[in-house]
Formats: C-alpha cells, sequence, structure tokens
C-alpha cells in the first residue's frame, strides 16, 4: 500500500485538480486530472483504512475499508443528485456493486490465488452475504417490473421508492447488528490452522501510522475525495458529449472504476498477503453497503434537494446487477477460491463493459 501512494504526486495532482477547477480549463484536461486526483486520494484513503484495520480488526477493518472506500461514490452520487442527473447516478450506482463484485473480487481471488493455491474464508459468511445480495437484486427488480408493467400508476413510483430504500436501510442497520454484535463469532475469520499446512506464514507489518495518526488521516483523506469528487462530476457532461459515450457507460464503468480505486488497492494486497476474508469483506461488503444503504440513501437525499428520484432501474442495469450476483454467489458460496475463479469475475466484467460500451 506503501507503494502506491506517493506523498508528493498525491498533493500535486491534488492541488492541479484544485487549480483545473477553479481556473477553468478545459473540460477534458480537467477530467483527466481529477480522475487522477480521485485515484491517488482513494490510495490514501485506502491506506489510511488498512492503518486503522490494523487496530480494529480484519472484519470491522475490512467493513471500514469499504464504508470510506465507498465515501467517493456517495459524494459523487450526492452531487450528480443535486445536478439532477438521475440516469448517471443510477448507472454509477450499478457500476459501483457490479465493479466489486467482479472487477474487485476478481482480482482479489486472481492475485491471491497466484500467491497462494487454494484460500479459505469462513463459509457462513459467504453464505449471508450471497443471501443478502439477492435480497438487494429483489428490491431493485420489483420495483422495475411493477412500474415497467404498468400495475402500478406513475404516481406510486415516489412512494414506493421511499418504502423501499427505508426498508433497504433498516435491513442494512440490523445486519451490522448481527454481524458485528450478535453474531460476531459465528462470523468471524477462518482460523489459522484451516490453511494449507505447505504455505509458510505471512510476515506481519506493523501499521503505517500510530491510531490516533490513521483515524486523522481517515477524516482527511474523506474530505479531500469530498472535493476531488465535486470537481470532477462538474466535467462528466462535457467528457460524455465529447467522446459520444453513453451516460449509462461514464457512469457504470469509468466513475465506478474511479471511484472504487480505495477498494482495488486495499483488497488486492490484502488477498495476496492471504488474508481473503478481509478482501472478500471488502468487495462483497462494500457492493451490498451500495445497494442497501447508499442508493436509499440517495434517493432521501434527492427529497431534500426537491428532485425526488426513484428506485427504478433500466432492464440492462438490472441485468448486470443480476448476472453479478449470480456468479459471485456461485463463486464464494464454499468459502475457498483460487485463482481462475477470480478469472472467471474479470471474464464476465469484460462481457458486460463491452456490452455497455455500445450502448
Amino acid at each position: 500500500m506503501k507503494k502506491l501512494v506517493s506523498p508528493g504526486l498525491l498533493i500535486l495532482f491534488f492541488l492541479l485538480s484544485a487549480i483545473g477547477h477553479y481556473a477553468h480549463w478545459s473540460d477534458t484536461l480537467q477530467f483527466a486530472i481529477s480522475a487522477i486526483a480521485v485515484i491517488f486520494v482513494a490510495g490514501f484513503l485506502g491506506k489510511a483504512t488498512e492503518s486503522v484495520a490494523h487496530y480494529a480488526g480484519q472484519r470491522l477493518g475490512g467493513f471500514l475499508n469499504a464504508t470510506f472506500g465507498n465515501a467517493a461514490e456517495l459524494i459523487i452520487g450526492i452531487l450528480l443528485v443535486r445536478e439532477g442527473m438521475f440516469d448517471t447516478v443510477k448507472a454509477s450506482i450499478t457500476g459501483s456493486i457490479i465493479g466489486n463484485l467482479l472487477l474487485v473480487l476478481g482480482l482479489s481471488l486472481f492475485a491471491g490465488g497466484l500467491k497462494h493455491k487454494v484460500q479459505r474464508f469462513n463459509v457462513p459468511l459467504a453464505n449471508m452475504n450471497g443471501s443478502l445480495m439477492i435480497v438487494s437484486v429483489i428490491a431493485l427488480f420489483i420495483p422495475a417490473i411493477f412500474l415497467q408493467t404498468h400495475v402500478l400508476h406513475e404516481d406510486d413510483r415516489t412512494t414506493l421508492s421511499l418504502v423501499v430504500g427505508g426498508i433497504l436501510i433498516i435491513s442494512y442497520i440490523l445486519w451490522l447488528v448481527f454481524s458485528m454484535i450478535t453474531h460476531k463469532k459465528y462470523l468471524s475469520d477462518v482460523a489459522e490452522s484451516h490453511r494449507l499446512e505447505n504455505e509458510e506464514p505471512e510476515e506481519e507489518h506493523g501499521p503505517a501510522w500510530s491510531k490516533k495518526s490513521s483515524i486523522l488521516y481517515l477524516v482527511i483523506a474523506t474530505i479531500m475525495v469530498a472535493f476531488v469528487s465535486e470537481w470532477l462530476v462538474h466535467t462528466l457532461d462535457t467528457f460524455t458529449e465529447k467522446f459520444g459515450l453513453s451516460e449509462i457507460f461514464v457512469g457504470a464503468f469509468v466513475v465506478a472504476i474511479i471511484g472504487n480505486a480505495a477498494e482495488h488497492s486495499a483488497a488486492v494486497l490484502l488477498a495476496m498477503k492471504n488474508k481473503i476474508g478481509a478482501a472478500v469483506e471488502i468487495a462483497i461488503g462494500s457492493s451490498l453497503q451500495i445497494a442497501l444503504f447508499v442508493a436509499p440513501v440517495l434517493i432521501f437525499v434527492s427529497h431534500l434537494f426537491g428532485r425526488p428520484m426513484d428506485i427504478v432501474f433500466t432492464i440492462i442495469e438490472l441485468a448486470a446487477i443480476g448476472v453479478s450476483v449470480f456468479i459471485a454467489k456461485s463463486i464464494t458460496q464454499d468459502g475457498q477460491t483460487n485463482w481462475y475463479e477470480g478469472l472467471l469475475l474479470l471474464a464476465v466484467y469484460a462481457i458486460l463493459g463491452v456490452s455497455f460500451y455500445l450502448v
């Protein structure tokens, strides 16, 4: 992680992004610089959360990494909602879900599998994650079917969106209570004794910073993400039009990949250290957080801006989320992984990427 975050480049691109925004450089140049800045800041965020995770433990650490890693997506989403760019918001939500399930998890399993023949993690946790992913698909699928088949009136769109959003938020909060408090031991990491006998234990390194410094840098990194994300959002319209890209591709892949930079680096490095449980927690936990918490929160936030956004996704977006959940659940439900399973996830991501690009 230390090699991925250069303080000099971090500060340089952050300042360049700020200057480009306030000096009104060309939107294309602003987009490129802001995108690079987001990646560096997200890497800094990932390093801070990994340092905090050292003090908090793997499961809580993975949750913190997913949460603060999603700060970029949440902030970008709020800014897009404020601008009324609902199609891009939904596309970015779709991209975040499939990006975490296919790209982040796929790279983690692939990189970890190349170094370690088979990696194992908690089977009950894998099954619970699979069930939650299916619930998220149902929550997005039902409103779309009921409204697009005209069983419900258009006037019911807002009511249904708010009710479903509220149910998802409550479900996610109760999941945190279940996994972090009442059934913490049941969902704990696989014991060291379960690892393959021919594997040598990984050399453990101490955290990059002290506990107080880690928390401080975590806050600073989140603030930096907020600023850079806003500068990036202001360039999306021009970037999309200039290169003839659809909003759904920009939102689902360009914005999502940039916003997921923190999860990419942290999850892959943890998998290579044979901490596959934490890597899976980051990838799948982040995807669940987007579907069960971030998306519903954006619906409620849209009402604060006076521009109500519904929870109705397009058939293309629902199909992408559905196949991603299906393959991710299929691969992780046995609690053990290898490099070829990671390759399968990346293959599905590539298929979806080409399809979205051609829209």
